[in-house]
């Protein structure tokens, strides 16, 4: 059943169960234990042997984001308990007026920690969440906006993890520069920039539509936290921290994980910054970069007494506690990947076939590239898997003297990889903005697929029109014009408005 369309069961059920019965732990499980069984010829004992086999290999391979995890929940433990993030909440709620500020803040936020996606998602939440929740913004919606932060904010950022990630996935026999073609591509990923315009209309109109609006009408303004986080909402703050005991060492954070990024591509060694981001290890540098912050903070709060010694340390455990449903969730998402990776039952090595044999006419290319990629990615929960799959596809089958139209189906298996990414409930993104806002994972998978089908299907009269004029200018513009045209429609038709909280 390898590397045929039996490779669909697999996340097809996951993605179903999740959807439908709300267990997102449960509905991973089957999900592996079926590609598990398949990939046995039904053999019940091999099969449950095969699948931690698997399991031990996806999660050995992700060593490094584990651990980036559990330091950046310990050093969010410590802010949190020194009471710099209730005073920031505290000066935050005073100087911003109402809910459209507070949602516009956190989209700048979002854009300004660029540097990758897993930092982006935790790091929002965490500095936003008590502004948010003063105003009464639902978790879910905070979940949106941080989801819609990271990924296709990184993906346009040419310095990010995402950067290296595209660069790295050009054939070693390809004579194109990675990094290169990932600039050229930025102007042209029509997901990205329609996803961040469709952002701003919602919070210029103050209204939200479909899932998303019967969801805020069923909280009644109620905040709905995820029961894993419950005990984090309830920890007591010990310290006496103020404003600048969560901006220096968020700062340093960011700071430091720049650094580790440029470190383990060898800036050390002589390379220069470009060189440096296209050639680093993200999450080994994501890890020395957290590592060092931990540090700086201990420094930072002990000797001024912002915190005890004895307080910094159950920091430590109860960092990891309040990683552990996120790292749970990752594991088994890894898993099931693992699962539908080349090595087992190799989905994407079926949809690479079943594109490179019927993609014959060249102004069809842009389009039907994005539309495999939004679902690869959505099947599989990873945009980094769709790239290196897809990407040499594209270079293959694109005649390498037409340039632009090169560049234009890269940009589309981008932005259709994000896309797929971005609603996919088994992607890690997606788990962590779910994290970082504290919500229930199903009730922001499921409210944000509404919102990401309208910028999708803008999408996809972007890049018919990029792919028949051979102009991706063009076809940025249809989308923007689609998009605008699409939100007016059902803003007049389907539109609620959100009532601005007083002070």
């Amino acid at each position: 059943m390898a590397e045929t369309a039996w490779a669909l069961i697999p996340p097809i059920i996951t993605i179903a169960l999740a959807l439908i019965s709300k267990e997102v732990y449960m509905s991973l499980g089957i999900g592996i234990f079926v590609g598990a069984f398949m990939y046995c010829d039904f053999n019940f004992l091999k099969s449950v042997d095969t699948m931690f086999g698997i399991m031990a290999e996806a999660v050995g391979g992700n060593v490094h984001i584990l651990v980036f995890l559990v330091l950046l929940g310990i050093i969010v433990e410590a802010i949190a308990r020194s009471g710099a993030a209730k005073a920031y909440g505290e000066w935050a709620a005073r100087a911003i007026k109402g809910k459209r500020s507070a949602l516009s803040v956190t989209v700048i936020l979002g854009i300004l920690i660029f540097i990758d996606d897993y930092f982006n998602c935790l790091t929002v939440g965490t500095v936003m969440r008590p502004v948010t929740d003063k105003f009464k913004i639902t978790r879910a919606k905070l979940a949106y906006i941080i989801d819609a932060t990271a990924a296709p904010i990184c993906i346009i950022a040419p310095v990010s993890s995402w950067a290296a990630a595209v660069s790295s996935s050009l054939p070693e026999s390809s004579t194109i520069d990675g990094f290169s073609l990932f600039l050229q591509t930025i102007p042209f990923n029509i997901y990205a920039w329609l996803t961040i315009l469709f952002m701003i209309l919602l919070i210029w109109r103050g209204r939200d539509y479909f899932t998303m609006a019967a969801y805020e009408e069923k909280s009644h303004g109620k905040l709905i936290i995820a029961e894993e986080y419950q005990q984090e909402n309830n920890a007591a703050i010990t310290g006496n921290g103020k404003i600048i005991d969560l901006l220096l060492p968020l700062a340093v954070l960011i700071g430091c994980c720049i650094f580790g990024l440029l470190y383990t591509g060898g800036i050390m060694e002589g390379k220069g910054v470009q060189a440096a981001f296209a050639d680093c290890e993200a999450a080994r540098g994501l890890v020395i970069g957290s590592f060092i912050a931990l540090i700086f903070t201990f420094l930072f709060y002990i000797p001024r007494r912002v915190l005890t010694f004895a307080e910094f340390c159950k920091c430590l455990t109860a960092g990891f506690v309040d990683m552990t449903s996120a790292i749970f969730i990752l594991c088994l998402a890894w898993t099931l990947s693992a699962v539908c990776g080349e090595n087992y039952l190799n989905l994407g090595g079926y949809v690479g076939s079943v594109v490179s044999g019927n993609a014959q006419i060249a102004m069809l290319l842009p389009v039907l590239f994005f539309a495999v990629a939004l679902g690869l990615g959505f099947a599989t929960g990873t945009s980094w898997g769709t790239f290196g799959i897809l990407i040499p596809i594209v270079l293959s089958v694109v005649d390498p003297g037409n340039a632009h139209l090169l560049v234009i189906t890269v940009a589309a298996v981008l932005a259709g990889a994000v896309g797929g990414d971005h609603v996919s409930p088994i992607s890690d993104t997606t788990i962590l903005a779910s994290a970082g806002a504290q919500c229930h994972h199903i009730d922001h998978v499921s409210t944000q697929i509404p919102y990401v089908i309208i910028v999708s299907c803008c999408c996809v009269a972007g890049y018919l029109v990029a792919g028949i004029f051979e102009n991706g200018w063009l076809g940025t513009a249809t989308g923007v014009v689609s998009l605008l045209a699409a939100f007016f429609v059902i803003d007049r038709l389907f539109g609620k408005d959100i009532p601005e909280s007083e002070e």
